[in-house]
């Protein structure tokens, strides 16, 4: 039986997945990375995304050596990545992710990128296969469903690919880690979502000394 769809992302507490971005082309080449608005971006999505940097898991999948902290965010975190036997992403996303991902890109497992760009198939060390899906998010679903098999299908990013996927009804489950930071702009994961389509019943709320875990059901309205 064909696993769940759903996607797991952190939140600052007033509803951002990611700080506003610079003003700046290209923003995560190296040859941009002394620029003053860059820095600050990088600054404010390093402090949005500090429960995870301590943890074992994430050392163990970046091969970043032995050692770190173990725990309740720890298994949230090697959780998610276990469950999840393909990913969807957006054109945005991965053109970002090209730019910054180590060779050996995160994922470790087939992932469908949503573009009007025509590519071949992009293998990475470790597992990783990137495939470019022409002709919308459901046929790029419908290759990471047959991909993952039993598991399940990770919504990767970014924040408008999230939410068509959601506004579609193509979504069973979310995860929110709700981090303890204020940007007061930024991408509003829930912008434009159609609220008379989608309703939320609550599954699991998880607080841990840096984070809380909020995980929901999807159902239609």
């Amino acid at each position: 039986m064909a696993g769940k769809v759903f996607f797991s992302v952190t939140m600052s507490l007033d509803g951002f997945i990611a700080p506003e971005p610079p003003p700046v082309d290209d923003f995560l080449a190296p040859d941009k990375q002394d620029d003053p608005d860059v820095q600050r971006w990088m600054a404010q999505w390093t402090e949005l995304q500090q429960w995870l940097f301590p943890l074992r898991f994430l050392r163990e999948n970046l091969k970043l050596g032995e050692g770190g902290e173990e725990g309740h965010d720890n298994d949230v975190a090697r959780e998610t990545f276990e469950r999840t036997g393909a990913s969807v992403m957006g054109k945005r996303m991965f053109d970002l992710g090209e730019q910054s991902w180590p060779e050996e890109a995160p994922f470790h497992t087939p992932v469908f990128v949503v573009t009007h760009t025509k590519r071949d198939p992009w293998e990475r060390p470790g597992g990783t296969t990137f495939h470019f899906v022409n002709d919308g998010i459901e046929h790029a679903l419908d290759q990471a469903r047959a991909a993952a098999g039993d598991r399940d299908v990770r919504i990767a990013g970014g924040g408008a690919t999230i939410l068509e996927h959601l506004n579609a009804g193509l979504v069973d489950e979310f995860s929110i880690t709700l981090s303890p930071v204020l940007f007061g702009a930024g991408t509003r994961l829930f912008d434009g979502v159609d609220a008379s389509r989608v309703a939320l019943e609550p599954v699991r709320s998880e607080p841990s000394p840096r984070v809380t875990h909020l995980t929901y059901a999807v159902h239609p309205r």
